[in-house]
């Protein structure tokens, strides 16, 4: 039964990744696959449900902030489902820090990532091609300045963005300065579908993710010509983009703030200003930022662009801040910090070179994610934030391999 049991979480771990890129549905119930293996057996062996990491305290110190901002939520039923929310993202750091042991399970982890990369990719273009997209039959969409933008099995191209720019940083690392041969191929395949499919999303949050990410792999690895690369790439592309992007930025006098995040964001920012000077210290409630958005929006900010109640704040640090106030958003950024501090010790620790590039790797999709955070609220999309979760559980696991030599 133990062994039954094991297995379970195992290849729940393993799979947890591509089941997002298919559907909630299928990730929701993997997710419960491995919570049933995990904690069954942790019952019948009379172990301790969790161990000790380096994130239980300022997670557990998230978890009541959010409880405290309840007491001004307008519906404690969405304010209950925050909190489960919260929890679930608990239960994959914590499982994922504790069950993945070695490298065996981490190598299948990236095969796992990888085909979610290649099957992302290939649905977009494809959805380009035809129409729709082979996961979910979804239609393509289009921008306002009449650009198709592809979905894949994604509720929309902005969070296919967000996972494809969340996880590509890490095959990338791997594919620059680790693999050589047949795999070299494999995963130099893989990181130029993921940087392809980022491209198609036209997802500037995501593009700009992927830029510094590997900006910053570069730097760290003191790839010089990568850098000179990369920074051809960032000035060639105002004379390469599209035309009718280009054409949309002359119409906004080049203004990059309104480049970057467009007039709407920059209301809705300006509005959830106001929603914080109201409840500055624990927000207006968890998982009620939509509900209280309508409430706060001010004349001087729909003056700039109107904006729709009901709204997400489409930013992580002004949707967090909204809903669990300056306190939750300092907790979340001491999470953070805690994360960047487990990797980079780990990154001067490793002896073994595979080791060491997935923890800078890992650290550039942290980068990543929090780049495109600056204009998307992906925190707050289940399906992506599965995945950021799952990212931390994994850093955390690490440094159960610190001893491990080159092989």
């Amino acid at each position: 039964m133990i062994k039954i049991l094991k297995f379970i979480t195992y290849w729940s771990i393993v799979f947890l990744p591509f089941s997002v890129v298919i559907s909630t549905g299928l990730s929701n119930t993997v997710l419960g696959f491995l919570a049933f293996g995990f904690f069954v057996r942790k019952i019948i062996k009379r172990e301790a449900l969790f161990i000790n990491t380096s994130l239980n305290f300022p997670y557990l110190i998230f978890i009541i902030i959010a409880l405290l901002s309840v007491k001004n939520s307008i519906s404690y039923g969405e304010s209950f489902h925050g909190i489960t929310k919260i929890l679930k993202a608990g239960l994959i750091f914590i499982v994922c820090a504790e069950e993945i042991r070695d490298l065996g399970q981490i190598k299948k982890i990236l095969i796992s990532i990888i085909c979610g990369i290649c099957i992302t990719a290939i649905d977009g273009f494809w959805q380009l091609r035809f129409g729709w997209d082979f996961i979910r039959g979804q239609v393509v969409q289009s921008s306002s300045i009449a650009l198709a933008r592809p979905t894949a099995g994604f509720p929309n191209p902005n969070v296919m963005g967000i996972y494809l720019s969340l996880v590509a940083p890490l095959v990338i690392g791997l594919t620059v300065y680790y693999y050589k041969g047949k795999k070299l191929i494999y995963y130099g395949i893989a990181s130029l579908l993921a940087v392809y499919g980022i491209y198609i999303t036209l997802s500037r949050g995501s593009g700009l993710g992927l830029f510094f990410s590997v900006l910053f792999l570069a730097i760290v690895r003191k790839h010089k010509l990568l850098i000179v690369l990369l920074l051809s790439v960032f000035l060639a592309f105002p004379f390469v983009m599209p035309k009718n992007i280009k054409n949309w930025a002359k119409e906004v006098n080049y203004n990059p703030l309104v480049f970057i995040f467009n007039q709407d964001r920059i209301s809705m920012y300006m509005n959830t200003v106001n929603m914080v000077s109201h409840h500055p210290f624990i927000g207006v409630g968890v998982n009620t930022y939509s509900m209280n958005y309508g409430r706060y929006k001010t004349k001087a900010a729909e003056s700039y662009a109107n904006t729709q109640d009901g709204s997400y704040a489409q930013s992580n640090y002004f949707q967090l801040t909204g809903e669990m106030g300056l306190i939750g958003l300092g907790v979340f950024l001491w999470i953070l910090f805690v994360l960047f501090k487990e990797l980079i010790r780990d990154y001067k620790l490793f002896n073994d070179n595979y080791l060491k590039i997935l923890s800078v790797s890992l650290l550039a999709c942290f980068v990543a994610f929090l780049i495109n955070g600056l204009t998307e609220s992906s925190l707050f999309y289940s399906r992506v934030a599965i995945m950021f979760w799952f990212f931390a559980g994994l850093s955390l696991s690490l440094k159960k391999l610190i001893h491990e030599k080159d092989h």
